[in-house]
């Protein structure tokens, strides 16, 4: 087991940013993914407060749902699994905490903005892969209300903004902004033996005392303890079916050059399947 928390499990996750005695962190890392914009002096971390069902009688459960000192919605979200329409499931998130500002009677319709964070261990889709030079995609995506022609921001109010971990290349003296360093401390944090960029900003100091595994209470120690089997059993999962996948490939490209006549040198060169499992073919 790492020295520090995996924060791709749910609990590790919810334990470094979703409690309220640590939302210092929190701000600090919101504040460096808005740097420029605007800064968040306070928050109020809405947790364990129920949300109202919608009219379908779903419940919609954030990871992290938190209200700043301005009253902007904030939604924070760690995704580790694939799933068919992920941009319409966050949409639909989004809407609901846009939905829920309602107020019966006289109301003007003045919203409070509404924020998605979307932590992805995975890659979108294939649109935001590698250009025409082999750059590869863009690890950030901040999607916003705009006009089509000219890109000028129509409502500043609605805004999702996609975090693609597996796009992420820099090693840690290549992180040049606050932002990249919280990206790359998430990323690599289960592996690391020390916590890197602790003279660079103060918070991370506070996250190294937050992530230890040795300052877990007992109790913590369990939960984590089963929310690490859980993400490890669905890694091997995963690593399995694609490793499967990846044999199943080679092996039906290699029946197809058998029957093209082709060689079993060339055959094994081209797969990397050994001579034996070609001639079973």
């Amino acid at each position: 087991m790492g020295k520090f928390i995996n924060p791709f499990t749910d609990f590790g996750f919810k334990h470094i940013f979703g409690r309220e005695m640590n939302k210092d962190i929190l701000i600090e890392f919101l504040n460096d993914l808005l740097e420029g914009e605007h800064t968040i002096k306070d928050l109020r971390i809405m947790n364990n407060e129920r949300l109202a069902e919608t009219e379908q009688g779903r419940k919609v459960i954030f990871d992290i749902h938190c209200e700043t000192d301005k009253g902007e919605r904030i939604i924070i979200e760690m995704q580790n699994r694939e799933q068919p329409h992920f941009k319409d499931r966050a949409l639909y998130y989004l809407s609901h905490s846009v939905v829920e500002q309602g107020i019966k009677g006289t109301w003007d319709y003045e919203l409070a903005a509404v924020y998605g964070v979307f932590f992805l261990n995975f890659t979108l889709d294939e649109e935001n892969g590698s250009d025409k030079n082999g750059k590869e995609g863009k690890f950030r995506r901040d999607i916003i209300l705009a006009d089509r022609e000219n890109g000028q921001v129509f409502n500043p109010k609605f805004r999702q903004i996609y975090i693609e971990l597996p796009r992420f290349s820099k090693e840690e003296e290549e992180c040049e902004t606050d932002f990249e360093r919280w990206i790359y401390l998430l990323k690599h944090m289960d592996t690391l033996e020390r916590m890197p960029f602790k003279a660079k900003k103060a918070v991370f100091d506070k996250l190294l005392e937050v992530a230890d595994v040795a300052n877990l209470s007992k109790e913590e120690r369990i939960q984590y303890d089963e929310a690490l089997k859980r993400y490890r059993d669905y890694k091997n999962t995963i690593d399995y079916a694609e490793e499967k996948g990846i044999l199943k490939g080679k092996e039906s490209t290699a029946r197809n050059m058998k029957a093209e006549g082709i060689a079993p040198l060339i055959i094994q060169k081209c797969t990397g399947l050994s001579l034996e499992d070609i001639e079973k073919l």
